[in-house]
């Protein structure tokens, strides 16, 4: 049996390509880096994956789920930031043009020099010390570590160039003659952001809630070559949940508390420190996590990828450390996995506070603000605008009401802001991309004393966001076995709710007296929703057995000679302990829900059912 982790994550990806699983799209035509077609099984898999989630997080926590337009106007993701900051630093081989990604190149020369002997103990540390701060160095930083190390072209050993920020969106054009720059989205929560508004009236105006979108987004990555971990279009799926910034609290907070979590601080990432085992209760309540919200959702987020089959030993919460973190995030948390290449990012969880609104309502100029209603009446001065659409008619015509709607929507600040300026001299504002010249015959601001019952708040967003590529992979891995008698029997452990299959239907022969059987049960099973796999090849039983095993079917349905006989029955078999029992047919619709649900496990099927000796098996099988 294969030990070494590397030889085991070989095995496993032969089998991932040989059985199709998922592979490299256009391969007859070479391939393109970075971009995967899903087949039959990893295409199973990945929509089970994806209801799971729907199951667990949508349905659950009654969240708004919505399906937007990928292709994006650049207006919006400059509100964003993504056209100004959204960037990876590059570097290229100076002789062949060779293009790298500056922080991963670093991270793979430091692993290997860790690797060697070539190196004294001081500088094995200050390598360790600098591996988890290379993703959040700048050009000048990265710059310097090339030069100090003598960090070559790994291809090649040809000198490298400086490093340079390039943009990871894919730009295109909407409409033969568009004026303007757009993209393919590089994530799905713009979306949400930009249907706050309906999103809210849609909830009766109700805080909090959260809405939710699954798709797919785009990066143009430099330089991706690490499977599905590293992809150029990948599947997401990301809430947006919205809170009143002055109460964090969450009423379902209780249900997680105390879950036991590896959370790994900033602070232990600065002492060079591992991960450590905290309840989630004592985490939130010390501020390590900053609120209930933010604590709940990586309580939730815990509890999904076990339930995808991620082993619970191999997940840690990785806070983002200071100069990682936004400027406008009050807390971050990635969940990271660890596979045979190391810890890799799959979920992020980050208290975004109330940016994304501020920036679309500063360049829309739609008020994207909810109401909190006060306990008290309070008595306020209100600054009362005076917007003059008739001469603003006049000097903008066509544009009146773009104009209108601009005045309109601005912020109290924004608002006072404006009337100060206009008292000293004419203002220029951007609005779409277009510049107007406004006036103080156009807008000014009259103060009167208004009672007031509510008040007007941009609200704070909680976002989990899931790369659902990368959980796939991860599952598989963590699920990849060798049966210990025979290394060429290879399997996936994959819990029934994702496998792609719940059973196999497999006749003992092509025996004629067996099709009408492998009908009817195929028949039942699809009646009642049962994903099933049928093998009528004429490979003996245990050849067929080791294929469905490949694919990760947890169970199989064997019709043999005694299925002939009344009543009739099945012999019914487990994947992992290769364990069969008897079972009615009438009776197998009913334990494969069951079972393929998880509401019973094979342990207590297998001891209700009759047990098939393993001379039964072997005879089965031979």
């Amino acid at each position: 049996m294969c030990e070494d982790k590397s030889s085991m994550r070989l095995e496993m990806e032969n089998l991932l390509k040989r059985r199709f699983f998922y592979d490299q799209s256009f391969s007859i035509y070479g391939g393109v880096n970075g971009l995967y077609d899903y087949g039959p099984v990893g295409c199973a898999i990945k929509t089970n994956i994806i209801n799971l989630w729907r199951r667990h997080f949508i349905l659950e926590e009654q969240m708004l789920e919505i399906d937007c337009s990928m292709l994006t106007p650049e207006i919006v993701l400059k509100a964003s930031g993504h056209v100004d900051r959204f960037t990876d630093l590059m570097i290229k081989d100076t002789q062949t043009g060779e293009c790298f990604r500056a922080d991963h190149l670093i991270e793979g020369y430091f692993e290997k020099l860790l690797e060697t002997k070539d190196i004294n103990d001081e500088k094995k540390t200050e390598i360790k010390q600098l591996l988890p701060q290379i993703g959040n160095m700048n050009a000048e930083d990265i710059q310097q570590l090339i030069e100090k190390y003598n960090i070559k072209s790994p291809n090649t050993n040809n000198k490298l160039s400086e490093p340079i920020a390039f943009n990871l969106m894919f730009s295109t054009s909407i409409g033969p003659i568009s004026q303007t720059k757009d993209y393919l989205r590089p994530e799905t929560a713009q979306g949400m952001f930009v249907n706050f508004k309906r999103l809210l009236n849609f909830n009766q105006g109700q805080l909090p809630f959260a809405a939710a979108q699954i798709g797919n987004s785009f990066r143009n990555e430099i330089s991706p070559r690490s499977g599905l971990l590293r992809v150029r279009e990948f599947t997401m799926a990301e809430i947006e949940h919205f809170v009143d910034p002055i109460d964090k609290t969450h009423p379902k907070f209780d249900t997680v508390a105390d879950l036991e979590i590896q959370l790994y601080s900033a602070m232990n990432q600065i002492n060079g420190e591992t991960a450590q085992l905290i309840r989630l209760y004592d985490a939130v309540h010390s501020k390590l996590i900053n609120n209930e919200t933010l604590g709940y959702f990586i309580g939730r987020i815990y509890l999904y990828l076990i339930k995808i089959g991620i082993d619970k030993n191999r997940i840690r919460f990785r806070q983002h450390m200071d100069n990682e973190m936004a400027h406008y995030a009050c807390d971050c948390w990635d969940a990271e996995c660890k596979i045979s290449s190391g810890w890799i990012e799959c979920v992020g969880c980050a208290d975004r506070s109330c940016y994304d609104l501020t920036q679309h309502t500063k360049f829309s100029g739609q008020r994207l603000v909810a109401e909190r209603q006060l306990s008290v009446p309070k008595r306020v001065q209100i600054a009362e605008r005076k917007i003059n659409s008739t001469i603003i008619g006049q000097i903008f015509r066509k544009d009146t009401s773009l104009v209108v709607k601009y005045l309109e929507n601005l912020s109290e600040n924004q608002a006072h802001s404006l009337h100060e300026k206009l008292e000293q001299e004419n203002e220029k504002c951007t609005i779409n991309e277009k510049e107007f010249i406004i006036t103080r015959s156009m807008f000014k601001l009259e103060t009167k004393e208004k009672i007031v019952q509510v008040e007007e708040f941009i609200p704070s967003v909680i976002e989990p966001t899931f790369g659902i590529g990368r959980l796939l992979y991860v599952t598989l891995e963590h699920n990849f076995k060798i049966r210990p008698e025979d290394n060429q029997r290879k399997y996936f452990t994959l819990p029934p709710l994702i496998a792609p299959y719940k059973c196999a239907v497999l006749p003992l022969s092509v025996n004629a007296e067996f099709k009408p059987f492998v009908k009817q049960i195929s028949d039942l099973l699809t009646q009642a929703d049962i994903s099933h796999k049928i093998d009528t090849s004429s490979s003996n039983i245990g050849k067929r057995y080791a294929r469905c095993d490949e694919l990760g079917i947890p169970f199989a349905i064997a019709i043999d000679f005694d299925t002939l006989q009344q009543p009739y029955s099945i012999a019914l078999r487990e994947l992992e302990s290769l364990k069969q029992v008897r079972v009615k047919i009438d009776e197998i619709v009913s334990v494969l829900q069951d079972l393929a649900t998880e509401k019973v496990t094979w342990n207590e099927i297998f001891a209700l059912y009759p047990i098939f000796t393993e001379q039964q098996i072997k005879r089965l099988e031979n």
